[in-house]
């Protein structure tokens, strides 16, 4: 590959970086990669809360004038929630750079931790979600009858809604998410060769049902994929979704930035 082909594409446009973990970028230098993201025009950055460990460095984070967070806990680390993470989460959920309760929700391909246990901790998330009034970022899994079981219990509280991250599940769950106001979170997944079933679902998603994000530092994009992954790739997600869903650039630049506008309260 030329080093034209490899170049990011700069817009005019500015982009919102809706989903990464800045704390995970091991060995990047943090201001390095705020600044790379501001050369491609990336205007605001979402980091993510996973786990009782990180929960405070998100918050330290969010003091950057480019960067908001979350609060939550990840499947994977739902055994380690306690009472005094629900209570770091009502104390801390709504700090003023605060946007999201996430990143919640079901994993039953790596099961770390038990079944039981992710359902109970994420309606307890849910709940605080509920009671703070804010929207929810959802991990799911091969989860899909699961996790679309409990949100019906809550959808109709969540007033703010949310995004499902990183879609990967199938067309049924997409659809009930969208018809219940969730947003979708499309990442460089969309560009990998046996994604056909994720771009599948995003040609299905309405204009308004998306937003854009990295998981930085994984699920690197092409033409950069076997890298670690950073917010200054998302040119590359923008292209592809305009590409299938045969749009132009501007739109889902446009479209999107809207979307994450309405997701999120800054």
């Amino acid at each position: 590959m030329s080093k034209k082909q490899h170049e990011i594409p700069i817009f005019e446009h500015p982009i919102i970086e809706t989903h990464c973990h800045l704390d995970y970028l091991e060995g990047e230098a943090l201001d390095q990669v705020i600044a790379d993201a501001a050369a491609v025009n990336v205007e605001k950055i979402v980091t993510i809360a996973v786990s009782p460990s990180n929960l405070a460095r998100v918050r330290e984070l969010t003091e950057h004038p480019m960067i908001w967070g979350t609060q939550g806990v990840h499947p994977h680390d739902a055994e380690l929630f306690t009472e005094a993470t629900a209570e770091e989460l009502l104390r801390h959920g709504r700090d003023a750079k605060i946007v999201a309760i996430g990143e919640i929700g079901l994993d039953y391909h790596y099961d770390h931790a038990d079944r039981a246990i992710q359902r109970a901790v994420f309606e307890r998330q849910l709940a605080i979600a509920v009671e703070l009034d804010q929207p929810i970022v959802v991990h799911t899994r091969d989860a899909d009858d699961d996790t679309r079981a409990i949100l019906q219990n809550f959808s109709g509280q969540l007033k703010g809604k949310g995004v499902i991250h990183s879609f990967t599940s199938g067309l049924a769950l997409a659809e009930y998410c969208l018809s219940e106001g969730f947003m979708l979170g499309f990442n460089g997944i969309i560009t990998f060769n046996k994604a056909e079933n994720v771009r599948e679902v995003l040609a299905a998603t309405p204009m308004s049902g998306f937003v854009v994000e990295t998981d930085a530092p994984y699920l690197t994009p092409i033409p950069y994929r076997g890298r670690p992954n950073q917010p200054k790739y998302l040119p590359f997600i923008i292209e592809k979704i305009a590409q299938v869903k045969a749009v132009s650039v501007d739109e889902v630049l446009q479209q999107s930035y809207q979307n994450a506008n309405r997701l999120f309260s800054w």
